[in-house]
């Protein structure tokens, strides 16, 4: 009787979850909302990222040059999605399957339910991403580009470079059709904003005084970051934001799985940015002796650039040692760019590039639907796309509206010399 009575419990229960998931599985319509609301979180949240960067740079540049990059960040912002919104996002999801480039036309709405997402919801989530690619080489090219010429190529960026090696992948293009994999863009955000930077860093030169020769060696001359806390502030933000950067890289939120999807990039992402700022500070501790808080800052920014490749697929202890790698190759690329005379005022390149490249190549070991040789393929692709184009820009620039301030000009700070407006006011 009691056997009996187990089993008439137990297939009630079985009877009733098998109800109550009938009930709960979502209509065409709801999976439509629920995806667009997880479009609109996302792009909310990477818009945080604007703020990130422009605290970052803020706090690393000196005093004299704080008001311009508060400046280039919001004009940036601002002129990145008007270009993306009339010729960006076609240009990248306009592309034929297969093909390599899309159509230079206006971005139109084309929603319905079987989209499965408001296209108005996709745009926005999606502008949000080439503001973030352009934020990558502003911070590299400080206190000694022209602000309109930085307008300019932000635009370019935002328009041609950017979308088009991004709708190889993302806009079903020939590296989708190669089996290339960048979940939420190691390499097609990252690493071509940090290809971009470094275009823009040889072609600019380093700051006046930054380097100095001494027995055939380069040797840094400090420059004073002029705030610490704004550069923490900065960092903060951008990994709250990643989490909209990542997580809604998942581009659906109306199915059980995509939720726990979701949930899981969230806990890899965080993980691997904890990873990553432990391991900055291991490393300058132990070869410098100081526990050095700009490479705990741009760590923690190293690791979640490093698993942003492959966000999904690892389990959260192979999150940590990717975040951990990534760290130590953005310290060592940084001793490597001093070592060439390279002036990169934020670390964008080490940081973004470096750590990029590596988060791309290392998705086969743990998703096995690429390989590493066609990993490689599409990193080298987009990398080299975005610097011989973007270098090619730069030069174009210098030759024609001009690309460095005078030496005067970067002697009193961008500030005064570009937007009339100094940051900081030392009152009697």
């Amino acid at each position: 009787m009691k056997k009996f009575s187990l089993i008439l419990t137990m297939g009630y229960a079985l009877i009733s979850s098998e109800i109550v998931q009938a009930e709960t599985t979502m209509s065409q319509e709801g999976q439509y909302i629920f995806n667009s609301l997880g479009f609109y979180i996302g792009g909310v949240l990477v818009a945080f990222m604007a703020a990130g960067f422009c605290m970052l740079e803020s706090g690393l540049v000196t005093t004299k040059s704080v008001s311009t990059i508060a400046a280039k960040n919001i004009g940036k912002f601002a002129i990145c999605s008007l270009i993306f919104f009339l010729v960006g996002y076609n240009l990248a999801y306009g592309v034929p399957e297969g093909g390599y480039v899309g159509s230079f036309t206006i971005w139109t709405d084309n929603t319905n339910t079987e989209t499965g997402y408001s296209g108005y919801s996709d745009w926005f989530f999606q502008t949000m991403f080439v503001c973030a690619t352009a934020s990558i080489v502003s911070g590299a090219v400080a206190e000694r580009i022209k602000i309109w010429p930085f307008f300019l190529f932000a635009a370019i960026m935002a328009g041609v470079i950017y979308p088009i090696s991004m709708g190889w992948q993302w806009g079903g293009g020939w590296l989708s059709t190669a089996g290339f994999s960048d979940f939420a863009g190691s390499t097609l955000v990252h690493a071509c904003g940090g290809a971009a930077a470094l275009a823009g860093v040889i072609v600019l030169g380093p700051r006046s005084g930054r380097f100095s020769s001494q027995g055939g060696k380069r040797v840094m001359v400090p420059f004073a970051a002029s705030s610490i806390p704004l550069v923490t502030l900065g960092t903060f933000l951008l990994w709250f934001g990643w989490f909209g950067f990542n997580g809604f890289s998942q581009l659906a939120m109306g199915t059980f799985d995509d939720v726990n999807a979701i949930s899981k990039i969230a806990v890899n992402t965080h993980l691997a940015g904890a990873a990553g700022t432990v391991t900055g500070a291991a490393l300058t501790r132990l070869l410098g002796g100081k526990t050095d808080i700009v490479m705990m800052l741009n760590g923690a920014l190293a690791g979640l650039v490093a698993i942003t490749a492959e966000p999904l697929t690892p389990g959260p202890i192979t999150a940590m040692v990717i975040g951990s790698i990534g760290a130590v190759i953005m310290y060592y690329g940084t001793k490597m760019l001093e070592s060439f005379g390279l002036d990169d005022v934020v670390g964008a390149i080490p940081v973004h590039m470096f750590a990029g490249i590596f988060g791309t190549l290392v998705v086969p070991f743990t998703n096995s639907e690429t390989t590493l040789v066609t990993q490689f393929i599409g990193m080298f692709s987009v990398v080299a796309f975005s610097f011989v184009l973007s270098y090619l820009v730069f030069i174009a620039m210098k030759a024609t509206v001009g690309l460095r301030i005078s030496k005067e000009a970067e002697k009193l700070g961008t500030d005064k010399a570009e937007v009339g407006v100094t940051a900081y006011s030392i009152r009697d």
